[in-house]
């Protein structure tokens, strides 16, 4: 059985099991004063821009770019040594990868990183599934809107979406990503309803981000999104990207926590940056991920 992973940080000491989604706190006063882990907390990866799917919402790079593995590889190794707990593949769409499930598998038997992945879905057969089974620890199905909304903003089959989470839920626990907006805000309870009955695990609130042609979520539909999550009383557990918290009563377990102590970005040209919706941050290239991680540091605290 493999032990807790420890991370030290500004709160105190951090353990977490990647198996079961366990995490312990242990208030400095019962464990000491320590300097917290140089890796954030989680890092998230674009592991191409490719997708095949073309959601006008969506705010993922659309020039070409593609990570080489055995760098990634390393990369994540170095990180996981410094204390990062867990790794999210995204893109681009993950699983049109043909390598994706060797990788996810070197990673978990190589590293203690829980690995996750943000996926459409629609690849997700018995088949691949099964190749993943072992080295996934948390999928994340993006679904906007239900029937007829899901359909025209994603191309898809909603059908099909619901007999791709039934082999999902064979895989690993899951949750919903679910993009907020004027087309969407409205089939929320239907969302949510779907969401549980498929057995997902959590539901995740993104409104929708900025793009070179949309201007992301409205004032009104925002306003709605606060009245609907302050009157939600469903038994599926809401999460929300840390960037659209404000206005809403999120949990903050951490803080005293920096940005790049909970949360890294690296996108699928290998430039590490504070989160995916940043346009700049600083390549990784032929140097190591941590001195990467260091200029990036530097150029937040305006020291570089």
């Amino acid at each position: 059985m493999l032990p807790l992973k420890v991370r030290q940080t500004s709160s105190g000491v951090h353990l977490f099991d990647r198996r079961t989604g366990l995490n312990l706190l242990l208030e400095p006063s019962s464990t000491g004063s320590c300097s917290p882990s140089l890796a954030p907390r989680q890092i998230s990866v674009a592991l191409s821009n490719a997708c095949d799917l073309r959601c006008s919402y969506c705010y993922a790079p659309k020039m070409p770019g593609r990570l080489n593995i055995d760098a990634l590889v390393g990369w994540l190794s170095d990180l996981d040594q410094e204390g990062c707990l867990g790794v999210g593949f995204g893109g681009g769409e993950p699983t049109l990868l043909r390598e994706f499930p060797r990788l996810c598998q070197r990673l978990a038997g190589e590293t203690q990183l829980a690995i996750t992945f943000t996926t459409h879905g629609h690849h997700l057969d018995a088949a691949l599934c099964s190749r993943l089974q072992g080295a996934v620890h948390f999928v994340r199905v993006s679904m906007d809107g239900v029937d007829e909304t899901y359909e025209r903003l994603r191309g898809r089959s909603f059908s099909a979406l619901l007999d791709r989470l039934a082999d999902v839920r064979t895989l690993a626990p899951f949750g919903i990503n679910y993009v907020v907006n004027g087309d969407t805000i409205g089939e929320l309870d239907d969302a949510v309803a779907v969401a549980a009955e498929a057995g997902a695990r959590e539901f995740l609130l993104l409104p929708e981000q900025p793009t070179l042609a949309r201007s992301g979520i409205d004032s009104d539909t925002t306003a709605s999104l606060q009245t609907w999550v302050k009157a939600y009383h469903g038994s599926l557990a809401l999460t929300i990207s840390a960037a659209a918290a404000d206005g809403l009563p999120a949990a903050t377990p951490f803080p005293q926590e920096e940005p790049l102590e909970a949360y890294a970005h690296i996108d699928a040209n290998g430039t590490l940056k504070r989160s995916s919706y940043d346009d700049s941050g600083v390549a990784i290239g032929d140097g190591t991920i941590m001195q990467a991680l260091a200029t990036l540091r530097e150029l937040s605290e305006g020291t570089a």
